[in-house]
């Protein structure tokens, strides 16, 4: 009976009992905490699309490794669904804290908002949290941002050679800041999500 014990335990972490998250095998597995998970509020009606590309940003605030995340996600939801900017959710599809931990954003398929002039219709937004224009990129942050690029390659058909940041959509940016856009520059991060992919 004791022999059992460790195949019960292994079927149990790879059917999911993980409450919250969403666990998978594949190479390109990523865990996702829901938006239940950062107490998100309904999102308003807005315009449906379909990806087809995945654009980087940076949330542009300062969050250190140890922060609270989650209410930081939950904050900037109300802002962006507040008077001064009156949107209709948090802007992004996703969100990647210091520490790496991945979070759900807006649907999908709902298009993503944004401050500047870009029309982000077509585009996945991915957002890393923090200013990486004054902050270095934490590589469990950088690690997660290669993982969830692959994961969204494979799961929604988007081409990798797509993937763009934010200033390259807009003039009136420096998003996702220096100190990430040198990883997209220098080929790290496409260089890195080939190898995902090719596992």
């Amino acid at each position: 009976m004791k022999k059992l014990v460790p195949v019960v335990c292994l079927l149990l972490i790879l059917s999911g009992c993980c409450p919250g998250k969403k666990i998978s095998t594949s190479a390109t597995a990523v865990v996702i905490v829901p938006r239940s998970g950062w107490n998100a509020a309904e999102p308003k009606p807005y315009k449906s699309h379909l990806p087809v590309q995945i654009t980087i940003h940076h949330e542009g605030t300062k969050l250190e490794i140890t922060d609270d995340a989650a209410r930081k996600i939950k904050n900037i939801q109300i802002w962006g669904m507040g008077k001064d900017r009156n949107w209709v959710d948090i802007p992004y599809h996703f969100l990647i804290a210091p520490d790496g931990t991945i979070y759900e954003g807006r649907n999908v398929f709902t298009v993503g908002e944004t401050a500047t002039e870009y029309d982000p219709t077509g585009h996945l937004l991915i957002t890393c949290l923090g200013n990486l224009e004054q902050q270095e990129v934490p590589p469990a942050q950088l690690a997660a941002l290669t993982r969830l690029i692959a994961y969204c390659c494979k799961k929604y058909n988007l081409p990798l050679e797509t993937l763009a940041s934010h200033r390259d959509h807009s003039a009136q940016t420096t998003c996702p800041g220096k100190n990430l856009y040198h990883y997209l520059q220098n080929g790290y991060i496409k260089a890195e999500v080939k190898k995902s992919l090719a596992l």
